[in-house]
């Protein structure tokens, strides 16, 4: 018996699962699933979001709906279209072995009298957005009378928006003996609310801690100078080669005005807010999907529906007034069982924030430096020599090599390989190495400041990454096994693609090194070296080969507005940006 039959779901949605290969239910859905099939009960649910929770509600749903009625018996809300389309089209894959159900989205955008026309031809669960279905119903356009089952999915988010009496008003178009299945990532007093007037003795489950955060995100903060947040934003992209964000800013005038910067820069950006049509909309998204666009600045309403789970890094540009809103940010990534790491760029003055969000979360935040223009150099030098040596060769090549040799002829090897790197490194050194330190001291923490990347701890590097199946607390735990380490005695691992930088207390250095020593792992050497001072490359050599870079510390951080092809290489001159994702993001 598989896992998902022992939740005692039907044959044609065992069918449907084995179809879309999920292998094992997640926590939410072992928990939710049970009772709802089991029982006639109202629920809340409390799960953060990427947990799984639209097959938690979604299969009991199809499972207990009359297929052969044309009635209309369950109910979806949800805050926005994305996250409404999202829905539906996962239930039309979860229901496509049940004959005759349908299930329509209702959503504003589009026309109301097409809907109206597919509600029409039977559609026995409706997924809406609360102001839409509400004007639906002001026209008569949608019977909800004599549904059996209403979800609220991301409650919270939902009463954040303002939908708190559209939420009102359509539930008291529906039967007072429907069963309503909460779902919700927190549980504000308001949430609370809303299950106290319109449910009945519901049943509750947790995933994790209530209102904590995810186990799977890392949580940093990077204090800055108010007028240096925007430069901050780009160094922490330029210090994670392969990044694929989310930038959360406040309003949708910051977010555009982000979004646009970054394209002018040379970033692969887009923006997602409210003042964008929704074939704008539409077009962002699908860039994003696809990875074309990899740094997404949004609004949190207009994020609500991005359902990625292999987003690498959430940025919070600018904290949100709601702590809640801080756990719907970071939730968006770490999903899926991946890990996933959530920046928050502050200034001093807004410190208590971050104690707030720690305790409302459960969670630590880790103090973190913004990199030194030195020391993403030295990052970029190691993914540039990576993407170097990982290119395929063009055959098409052979036939011009002769007079390739010809040109480059009396270049010795290690010669040769400097050139090569300089073609692209000339442009980062000459950027880099002219900018000043972005980092203000911050208010003294309670906490240990031994996580800080300077004082008395040592920063190394590791030939191993992203691209050996590593993430940042797979390598910890790696690292810990190896050396035999307590949790803590690791710190500050940031992973890249083929190699990765991490901290110890100084007194552990000499055992590292020595561990390391000759260390093979599948026949293949493992290094690790200290940098032995910021940005000087990575420090003295303990096996094969020299691998420091020379690098010399510069003066003033430029400004620039050197523009750059969306997408595209940001060429410059002087100190002008290069636009790095010419680079690392393909």
């Amino acid at each position: 018996m598989t896992p998902f039959e022992e939740l005692g779901l039907s044959q044609p949605l065992l069918n449907a699962i084995s179809d879309l290969g999920f292998e094992k239910p997640s926590e939410v859905q072992e928990k939710a699933i049970p009772v709802l099939l089991e029982n006639e009960t109202d629920l809340v649910a409390l799960a953060q979001t990427g947990t799984g929770k639209t097959a938690a509600f979604g299969f009991p749903m199809i499972q207990k709906i009359q297929a052969d009625s044309r009635t209309t018996q369950g109910l979806i809300l949800s805050p926005t279209r994305e996250l409404c389309l999202q829905i539906t089209n996962e239930l039309q894959l979860y229901s496509k072995y049940v004959k005759g159900l349908r299930t329509v989205a209702i959503y504003g955008g589009a026309s109301i009298t097409e809907q109206a026309r597919q509600i029409k031809k039977g559609a026995q669960i409706v997924v809406a957005t609360p102001g839409r279905m509400k004007d639906m119903i002001g026209r008569r356009m949608v019977d909800i009378s004599k549904i059996d089952y209403c979800v609220l999915d991301e409650a919270d988010e939902m009463l954040n928006m303002g939908f708190y009496e559209d939420i009102k008003d359509i539930l008291s178009n529906t039967p007072e003996e429907k069963f309503t299945w909460l779902f919700s990532a927190t549980m504000p007093k308001e949430v609370a609310q809303i299950a106290k007037k319109f449910m009945h003795k519901p049943q509750e489950i947790t995933v994790g801690t209530k209102n904590a955060g995810s186990s799977t995100v890392q949580h940093e903060y990077y204090t800055v100078g108010g007028r240096d947040r925007y430069a901050a934003l780009k160094r922490l992209a330029d210090a994670n080669p392969g990044i694929f964000s989310v930038i959360f800013c406040r309003t949708k005038r910051d977010t555009q005005k982000v979004a646009e910067k970054l394209i002018e820069d040379g970033y692969n950006a887009g923006a997602l807010h409210g003042d964008l049509s929704q074939n704008q909309r539409d077009l962002v998204m699908n860039a994003f999907r696809k990875k074309q666009v990899q740094m997404l600045v949004a609004t949190d309403v207009a994020a609500r529906g991005i359902d990625v789970d292999d987003i690498t890094h959430v940025i919070n540009y600018q904290l949100p007034d709601e702590i809640e809103t801080y756990t719907h940010r970071s939730g968006r990534t770490g999903r899926a069982g991946k890990s996933g790491i959530s920046m928050v760029i502050v200034t001093r003055s807004e410190m208590r924030k971050i104690h707030a969000i720690e305790k409302k979360i459960k969670q630590d935040f880790i103090s973190k430096k913004i990199p030194t223009g030195i020391e993403i150099c030295e990052i970029q030098l190691y993914h540039l020599a990576n993407k170097i040596k990982e290119t395929e060769v063009n055959t098409e090549i052979d036939g011009y090599l002769p007079a390739i040799h010809d040109v480059l002829d009396g270049l010795d090897r290690e010669e040769l390989i400097k050139k090569i790197v300089s073609v692209e490194f000339t442009r980062f050194y000459n950027y880099y190495s002219k900018t000043k330190d972005l980092n203000t001291s911050e208010p003294s923490k309670e906490r240990s400041e031994r996580r800080d990347s300077g004082g008395g701890s040592v920063r190394y590097f590791i030939n191993i990454g992203e691209r050996d199946g590593y993430d940042w607390m797979s390598l910890k735990d790696f690292l810990r096994d190896t050396l035999n380490l307590e949790k803590e005695d690791v710190f500050n691992v940031d992973t890249k693609g083929s190699f990765s930088f991490f901290n110890t207390d100084a007194s552990l250095t000499e055992s590292i090194l020595q561990t390391f020593t000759d260390f093979k792992m599948k026949g293949r050497f493992i290094n690790v070296e200290v940098s032995t001072k910021p940005g000087s490359g990575s420090g003295k050599k303990r096996n094969r080969g020299d691998r420091r870079s020379k690098f010399k510390k510069g003066g003033g951080d430029r400004s620039y507005s050197k523009k750059g092809k969306k997408g595209g290489r940001g060429r410059s001159k002087g100190g002008k940006h290069p636009g790095f994702f010419s680079l690392i993001l393909y």
